[in-house]
């Protein structure tokens, strides 16, 4: 779910008209964002409404759980980000990345 780009309700809609008689589930992915990235992830109240409108479409529609956020390890995010890096810059990210994750 990509905030502003695909995560309103006319979206909703017009995802419901495309699968009209087509038997499908629909996984709703929050979007994991990165250093540098153009976007950023639905709110979640606002994925929680499109969820609810594609449920009352008749198609199921969970919302996976964001995991490895806090350490960009979503996807391959943090191999892709720690590739760009020199070593000591990426042991430098590393160690801030696990010291942040101890705050939580």
């Amino acid at each position: 779910m990509l905030k502003d780009v695909n995560d309103s309700l006319e979206d909703a809609r017009d995802l419901v008209k495309l699968l009209k008689g087509v038997p499908a589930k629909i996984n709703l992915i929050p979007f994991n964002p990165w250093p540098g990235s153009n976007y950023q992830c639905s709110d979640w109240e606002t994925i929680e409404r499109f969820a609810d409108f594609i449920n009352q479409a008749g198609y199921a529609s969970p919302i996976r759980t964001p995991r490895g956020r806090d350490i960009f390890a979503a996807c391959g995010q943090l191999k892709s980000e720690s590739e760009r890096m020199r070593k000591t810059e990426r042991m430098a990210y590393e160690a801030m990345m696990i010291a942040n994750h101890g705050e939580d």
